[in-house]
C-alpha cells in the first residue's frame, strides 16, 4: 500500500486507478480496521442524513466488528460539533431503531 501522501493526492485529482485492483485499494479495504470503518460509516450516515435501512445495515456492520452499543450511541455524541444538532437529533431514532430500540418507547 502507498504512503497517505500518495493515497490523498489519488484521491484529490479522482485517479481512476485509485480503486482499481492494481492499486492495491478498495472501499473495504481502506487501511482501516473493521470497527473503525464501521464506526466511520455511522457517522457518514448521520452527516449526510442516511436512510433507516442504512443505519441498520451499517450498525449490525459496527456490532459484527466489535462495537458496542455504547461506542456507536457515542459516535452521535462525537460528532456533534462538527454535523450539528439537527442531524444528530434526526438521526438518533433511526440509530436507535438499528440497535432495536424505539426511542418513544423508552420511560425514564
Amino acid at each position: 500500500m502507498s504512503d497517505y501522501k500518495d493515497r490523498l493526492r489519488r484521491i484529490a485529482v479522482n485517479d481512476p486507478l485509485l480503486l482499481d485492483d492494481e492499486f492495491g485499494v478498495s472501499c473495504d479495504d481502506a487501511g482501516l480496521d473493521a470497527k473503525t470503518l464501521a464506526i466511520a460509516r455511522l457517522a457518514s450516515l448521520v452527516a449526510v442524513g442516511g436512510s433507516e435501512p442504512s443505519f441498520g445495515e451499517h450498525a449490525d456492520a459496527a456490532l459484527s466488528a466489535g462495537a458496542t452499543t455504547d461506542e456507536i450511541v457515542a459516535v452521535l455524541i462525537g460528532i456533534r460539533p462538527v454535523v450539528g444538532t439537527p442531524r444528530v437529533v434526526t438521526a438518533a431514532p433511526l440509530l436507535a431503531l438499528a440497535l432495536g430500540l424505539d426511542v418513544d418507547a423508552i420511560v425514564d
